[in-house]
């Protein structure tokens, strides 16, 4: 197994988003600071896709397609994948929600509005924290 230190895979995001537009602003603000991104789709993919490790895992927690709280809860649940960062955004007026993802075991939180002004910096900082 190699490091998540090692070369690209200390760059690689996953995103776990179904909005197209949120999709568009992660992969300017990937490009922006050089970083991967691979997308899933289903929650196998989810699952799977997280087996590289990578530095952050961005879940829209208003997600449509997947029981995203149930996805962290499988996260958190796994001895490897527990250790990857998990970042949630959400609508700001989402306040159950956000608690639940809190409570599932998202790390932070965020409303989509920091999310989207802030991602730069989120991507910055992740990709080179490792």
């Amino acid at each position: 197994m190699s490091s998540p230190q090692s070369g690209s895979q200390s760059r690689k995001v996953l995103a776990v988003v179904d909005d197209l537009m949120f999709a568009v602003k992660i992969d300017a603000a990937a490009r922006q600071n050089s970083v991967t991104v691979e997308y899933a789709k289903t929650m196998e993919d989810a699952m799977s896709k997280a087996r590289a490790l990578p530095s952050v895992i961005l879940i829209d927690l208003n997600h449509n397609k997947l029981d995203v709280l149930e996805l962290i809860k499988a996260y958190k649940a796994d001895d490897e994948l527990k250790k990857v960062s998990l970042l949630g955004f959400i609508s700001h007026v989402d306040g159950e929600r956000k608690q639940a993802a809190v409570d599932a075991g998202c790390d932070s939180v965020v409303p989509r509005s920091a999310f989207s002004v802030n991602l730069p910096k989120i991507l910055k900082r992740h990709s080179t924290a490792l």
